[in-house]
C-alpha cells in the first residue's frame, strides 16, 4: 500500500472548477424557476407541489449514477464522462427552460434540468475522494465551496445585471421576461465551459492504481440478512399504507399523500431485496442504503434538516419578500419584478458570502474541529434565516445573508470531508449518490408538509417558511453533536488546509 500523491493548488484548482458551472445550473434554477412557475400562472400554494420533479430525479438518479461510475473506465476516466454528458444535456435544458409556453412544461424541464445536473454533480463529490489523500481532502472540498459561492454570486445576479444593462425586466401577461431568458442562456454557456476545463485538464487513476492506495478502504459488500430486510419493508410499507388512510379520513391535504406513498415505496424496495437473490444494481444500492456505515447514518441526520431549511428558502423567499417587503403578490407588477431580482441580489449575497466563509472555514476547522466548525455555521445560518421575520428593509436583508452564507458553505463542504475518509474507494460513488438521498429526501419532504405548515400555522405567508428553516437549522446543528469526531490528526493539522 502506498499515500496517494499530493496535489498542487493548480492542480485541486483544475479538479474543482467544474463546479464553477455546475452551481451557475443550480443558482438560476433555486433563483428564477418559482418566478417562472408564478409567471406562467402558478399560485403561491402551488409552488411547493411543481418543485417536485427536482427532488424525484435526485432521488433516483444520483445512486444509479455513482453505481456506475464506480464500475466505469474508458478513454475519458471513470468520473468525467459523466461530468460531461450531464453538462451537455444541463445546457440544453437551460436554454429551453425560459422558454417554456406553458407551466405544465416548465415543470417538465425542471425535472429534465436537475436529472441532468445531477448527473455532472453527483461523480464531482467521489472525484474529490479519488484523487486527494485524507490529508487533502477537506482542501478539495473547501476549494468545491469557494467556487459554488463564486458562480452562485455571478448567476444569481445576472437578471439583476441586465435591468441594469437596459434589458426588459418585464413582459406581457403570462411572458418570461428577457432578463430570465438571457441570464439562462448566459449560464448555459458558462456551465458547459467550465465543466469542458475540468474534464480536459485533468486525469483520474485507474480502478487498479486507485486501489493500491493506502486509503483505499475495504470494497466488502454488506452482509444482507434476508429476515430482517423483509421485516424493515413490512414496517415501512405499513406505515405508509396507514398514513395514507389517515390522510383520507381525516381530510388532510393532498400533499401528504406524497411522504406516505415515499414511506410505502421504501417499504417495498426492502422487501423486493430480501427476496432477490442475483446481486445487480438494485440490490447493491439498495443493501447499501439499509446498512450505511455508522458515520453516515448520523451524518444522514444533520443533512436532513439543513436540507429542509434551504428548500424552504428556495422555494419561498422570492414570494416571502416580493409580498412582504415589496407589497405585491401580482407577478406580471413592475414592483414584484423588482422584488424578484432583489431575492437574486439576496442569494447572490449569501454565495459570496459563501466563497468568503470557504477561506475561513478551514481555519476554524484547525482551531474548533469539524464537528464544533460545522454547528456554528448551522446556527449562524439559523439566526439568519430568522431574522427575515424581523427586518423590514429589504436592503438589510444582506445581513441576513452572512448567516445564511456560513451555513451553505458549511453544508457543502464539512459533511462530506467527515464522511469521505469513511468509505471506501470502490464503492464512493454509490455511497456519495446514496448520502444525497438526506439532500433529496427534506425536499420531498419541504415540497409534501411546508404548504400545510403555512396554511395551518401562519395564515398561508410565505414568509414564514424561512422560520421554520431556521428552526430546522438549529436542530440540524444539534444533530452534530452526534456525529463522532475525526482522528486528531484530520481534525487538526490535515484539516487546516486552505484553498
Amino acid at each position: 500500500m502506498t499515500a496517494k500523491p499530493q496535489l498542487s493548488f493548480w492542480q485541486i484548482w483544475n479538479m474543482c472548477f467544474g463546479f464553477l458551472g455546475i452551481q451557475f445550473g443550480f443558482a438560476l434554477q433555486n433563483a428564477n424557476v418559482s418566478r417562472i412557475f408564478q409567471t406562467l400562472g402558478a399560485q403561491v400554494e402551488e409552488i411547493p407541489i411543481l418543485w417536485i420533479a427536482a427532488p424525484l430525479t435526485g432521488l433516483i438518479v444520483q445512486p444509479i449514477v455513482g453505481y456506475y461510475s464506480d464500475r466505469t473506465w474508458n478513454r475519458l476516466g471513470r468520473r468525467r464522462p459523466y461530468f460531461l454528458f450531464g453538462a451537455l444535456l444541463t445546457t440544453l435544458a437551460l436554454f429551453a427552460m425560459p422558454n417554456s409556453p406553458t407551466l405544465w412544461i416548465a415543470a417538465g424541464l425542471l425535472w429534465i434540468l436537475d436529472a441532468s445536473l445531477n448527473v455532472s454533480m453527483e461523480p464531482f463529490r467521489a472525484f474529490v475522494g479519488d484523487q486527494l489523500s485524507p490529508r487533502q481532502r477537506p482542501a478539495g472540498y473547501a476549494m468545491q465551496s469557494f467556487f459554488i459561492g463564486i458562480g452562485a454570486v455571478i448567476a444569481s445576479l445576472l437578471p439583476w445585471l441586465l435591468t441594469k444593462f437596459g434589458v426588459a425586466n418585464t413582459a406581457d401577461a403570462g411572458a418570461i421576461p428577457e432578463t430570465v431568458k438571457y441570464a439562462f442562456y448566459v449560464g448555459g454557456a458558462i456551465l458547459f465551459a467550465a465543466v469542458g476545463w475540468t474534464v480536459f485538464s485533468t486525469r483520474e487513476y485507474p480502478p487498479q492504481v486507485l486501489q493500491a492506495f493506502d486509503d483505499a478502504g475495504s470494497d466488502e459488500e454488506p452482509r444482507v440478512v434476508p429476515a430482517r430486510v423483509r421485516r424493515d419493508g413490512v414496517v415501512w410499507l405499513a406505515a405508509g399504507l396507514a398514513g395514507v388512510v389517515l390522510i383520507y379520513f381525516l381530510g388532510l391535504e393532498h400533499e401528504l399523500y406524497l411522504l406516505a406513498g415515499g414511506c410505502a415505496v421504501y417499504g417495498i424496495a426492502l422487501l423486493l431485496l430480501g427476496s432477490l437473490r442475483r446481486r445487480n444494481a438494485f440490490t447493491a444500492i439498495m443493501s447499501d442504503l439499509h446498512d450505511m456505515p455508522p458515520a453516515m447514518r448520523r451524518l444522514a441526520v444533520v443533512q436532513f434538516f439543513s436540507w429542509f431549511a434551504l428548500f424552504a428558502m428556495w422555494i419561498y423567499t422570492t414570494a416571502g419578500v416580493t409580498q412582504t417587503h415589496f407589497g405585491t403578490t401580482d407577478p406580471q407588477s413592475a414592483a414584484y419584478n423588482e422584488g424578484a431580482n432583489w431575492v437574486g441580489v439576496l442569494f447572490a449575497s449569501y454565495s459570496g458570502f459563501a466563497a468568503l466563509a470557504a477561506i475561513v472555514i478551514p481555519f476554524m476547522v484547525r482551531r474548533l474541529g469539524l464537528r464544533a466548525s460545522h454547528l456554528i455555521n448551522l446556527w449562524l445560518g439559523a439566526v439568519g434565516l430568522l431574522s427575515f421575520l424581523l427586518v423590514r428593509d429589504p436592503q438589510w436583508l444582506i445581513v441576513s445573508m452572512v448567516g445564511v452564507g456560513f451555513a451553505w458553505a458549511s453544508i457543502v463542504s464539512l459533511p462530506y470531508a467527515l464522511l469521505s475518509n469513511h468509505l471506501p474507494a470502490a464503492k464512493m460513488g454509490v455511497y456519495m449518490g446514496i448520502f444525497n438521498f438526506f439532500i433529496v429526501i427534506p425536499q420531498l419532504l419541504a415540497a409534501s408538509v411546508l404548504g400545510f405548515l403555512l396554511r395551518t400555522f401562519a395564515e398561508g405567508r410565505p414568509l414564514y417558511a424561512l422560520a421554520f428553516g431556521g428552526i430546522s437549522l438549529f436542530i440540524a446543528g444539534l444533530a452534530v453533536l452526534r456525529v463522532a469526531n475525526p482522528a486528531p490528526e484530520l481534525a487538526g493539522r490535515d484539516s487546516a488546509a486552505t484553498v
